[in-house]
């Protein structure tokens, strides 16, 4: 495993990390405490050292299996939660100071921790950025010793740049991958620029990049790429990165051209995440201990040829770029 910094935290964080929307189980189904642990404590000693959740993952049971994990191991794990989507409804005038202080301290008591590493706000309404006041009081938990560091995860571009303007940020989740370029341009830039670390997140474009779905793949009716293709539960671009499924499909058998001696196209994707030097880590999920050992593969590829990337660029540029460019 290779490690590298996230931003002004000063943390040394593997490469590959581990998020864990789904980590108790598949999307859609009862939240499983033993398949969690399988996969968390794995993940660790694999020498994964940063777990990513939210305070609604399985309302509340993945932050409790990931505090078990650190409580119950040796090694320092880097402890990365969110907070925001609890808020009913998510609209910016439901974001308060009190409100923000509330679901730290509620991770806290989940989590069994004296501290947050890292507490991220869980894709607020772009409004909330612009916003002061809802970022001023992490400082002050932070004074209390409740939180280490102060992040966002993002939907665009634009809420991203903004919140660098806060210098209490500290790092940033975005969606990049294959299909999904536009923050390589503008965004990695100017966080390098300020010393913010940058999260990737739906590295495989919710499985897409793996390059195991066809047109007649079924999801369960509680899964997210069944019911919110169209953005009907939450943000579009969280879904297939907000890629049309049959025009992805496409995308990727072009993709596995590039790359034919790949069976399976996901450590390739999450490699090619790795190549942007600016990325502090990327954090695939996993619902079953074989996803991670696949995950992990990309670890041990070399890096992507110039010739590679430019390839891939241009099957972005002429099938995904018209559709999506714009909007995240």
């Amino acid at each position: 495993m290779q490690y590298r910094k996230l931003g002004k935290t000063g943390f040394s964080i593997s490469e590959i990390s581990l998020g864990t929307w789904q980590v108790g189980g598949k999307w859609g189904d009862p939240f499983s405490h033993e398949n969690a642990d399988q996969i968390l404590n794995a993940a660790v000693d694999s020498g994964i050292n940063f777990i990513d959740t939210a305070d609604v993952y399985g309302d509340g049971e993945s932050e409790k299996a990931v505090g078990r994990l650190v409580r119950n191991r040796s090694e320092r794990i880097y402890v990365a939660t969110k907070c925001g989507r609890q808020l009913q409804p998510h609209v910016n005038e439901a974001y308060t100071p009190e409100a923000m202080r509330r679901f730290v301290e509620a991770s806290l008591r989940n989590m069994q921790l004296e501290t947050l590493d890292l507490i991220q706000l869980h894709c607020p309404p772009t409004e909330v950025y612009y916003r002061p006041e809802v970022f001023e009081v992490f400082d002050r938990l932070k004074e209390e010793g409740k939180i280490q560091n102060l992040g966002v995860s993002v939907e665009k571009v634009e809420e991203g740049l903004k919140a660098l303007e806060f210098p209490n940020v500290t790092t940033i989740q975005l969606i990049f991958n294959m299909f999904r370029e536009r923050p390589s341009e503008l965004l990695f830039k100017e966080a390098q620029r300020r010393d913010v670390g940058l999260i990737v997140r739906v590295p495989l474009a919710s499985g897409l990049l793996t390059g195991k779905f066809s047109p007649n793949t079924q999801f369960s009716a509680d899964d997210h790429r069944n019911f919110n293709r169209n953005g009907e539960a939450f943000d579009k671009g969280e879904t297939f990165s907000g890629v049309d499924y049959n025009t992805g499909l496409e995308a990727v058998e072009e993709l596995k051209r590039v790359f034919p001696d790949q069976p399976n196209l996901a450590p390739v994707a999450l490699r090619w995440v790795l190549m942007f030097d600016e990325v502090s880590c990327v954090i695939p999920g996993a619902s079953k201990p074989e996803q991670l050992t696949s995950n992990l593969h990309a670890a041990e590829l070399p890096p992507l040829s110039a010739e590679q990337m430019q390839q891939v660029k241009a099957i972005y540029d002429k099938k995904i770029r018209p559709l999506v460019h714009q909007i995240w």
